[in-house]
């Protein structure tokens, strides 16, 4: 019997060849694209993003070459209760967000995979540079990185459930960046040398604290820079505008460069600190999610990375209870932000993560 993949298609190169290397292995193939916002509803140009109409037609072009059906299924009002406003939240609260963990928790493999159940579809199918690899002694599905080090999104998917690995496919994990592109343009795709995204999707020019004040109509007023023992700085604008670790920006002169070391919006401070008081060796996550096993019963041996871009660490983690990860580093780490996700790996093979808190 015929195998059925529904292939979520961005309108970039990489959905694009995923697509076509399921056609290849003989499934039978939708693509879809999700409508995740207007761009214009939220001041975005069509350039550079993942959601404009010249991306929906990229796909639907990719899709049409290949003889492959295109849907688009509109998921805007999901996207911004599961992503545009936690990510606003975040922000008000002190925390600094990672809006593309929680496109692929709540909208690619919750909303699309509920699709395409639905329809009656077999696997999911995106362009993630990750793999899945079913595991006989434990019975469980695994995530593991990317075959490209330098492409790797293994960290984003680390919400995966045993049930959503078993139904999803990642083809490119273990190709090259560079292979891909070949691909695409062996088959002349209209988008073999679009570039990749850089930012997030609904905040192309980094500029989050113009996006929040633009979104909520509000402004975050001004407040006062305090250094770690309490004594006033100066004034900062607004609690939004800052992120744990950042020097730029922050307008004060001192003998010793600065660096934000807290937000605190209860007191609508900002904690200013010297770049050494930026480590710590310990940190708690919470809202966690568990793949290669169910739960910690004692202390683990892992690599752990913080953010998307850092260097994976030595650590040891416990589990205190069923919702609290705690993870002590062997060497201390900079500038541990809460918001983020932390990510726990065994060589390749994820563990699991939660969110630091």
């Amino acid at each position: 019997m015929e195998k059925k993949a529904l292939i979520a298609m961005s309108g970039g190169v990489d959905s694009s060849v995923a697509a076509y290397l399921m056609k290849e292995r003989g499934y039978d193939c939708i693509g879809a694209t999700m409508k995740l916002f207007q761009n214009e509803d939220i001041g975005l140009s069509k350039e550079h993003t993942c959601c404009s109409l010249d991306d929906v037609e990229d796909a639907r072009n990719v899709a049409t070459s290949m003889d492959i059906p295109h849907y688009v299924f509109n998921f805007s009002e999901r996207f911004k209760e599961e992503v545009v406003d936690k990510f606003v939240y975040a922000y008000e609260h002190g925390m600094t967000p990672n809006p593309c963990i929680d496109c692929n928790r709540y909208l690619k493999f919750e909303y699309l995979f509920n699709r395409a159940k639905e329809l009656g579809y077999d696997y999911v199918v995106t362009g993630h540079y990750a793999s899945i690899e079913y595991h006989e002694k434990s019975g469980r599905y695994l995530l593991k990185k990317g075959n490209d080090p330098s492409k790797d999104q293994s960290y984003f998917l680390f919400s995966m459930t045993q049930e959503q690995l078993a139904h999803t496919i990642f083809p490119l994990g273990n190709m090259p960046k560079s292979d891909v592109r070949k691909i695409a343009e062996e088959h002349n795709f209209v988008n073999a040398k679009k570039h990749d995204s850089q930012d997030i999707c609904f905040v192309t020019d980094g500029r989050y604290a113009n996006f929040i004040e633009g979104y909520t109509g509000k402004k975050y007023p001004e407040g006062n820079f305090v250094d770690t023992e309490g004594n006033i700085l100066g004034e900062h604008k607004g609690i939004i505008r800052y992120t744990i670790g950042q020097r730029k920006g922050l307008g004060i002169s001192a003998k010793e460069p600065l660096y934000v070391f807290a937000v605190e919006p209860d007191e609508n401070k900002v904690v200013l600190g010297s770049n050494d008081e930026l480590f710590s060796t310990t940190l708690d996550a919470h809202d966690l999610n568990l793949i290669a096993i169910d739960k910690i019963t004692e202390p683990m041996r892992v690599k752990a990375r913080v953010r998307y871009r850092h260097i994976e660490q030595w650590a040891t983690v416990t589990q205190p209870d069923e919702d609290t990860l705690h993870v002590v580093f062997d060497e201390p780490q900079r500038a541990i932000t809460k918001g983020q996700a932390v990510v726990l790996y065994q060589d390749d093979v994820v563990i699991g993560g939660g969110t630091i808190g």
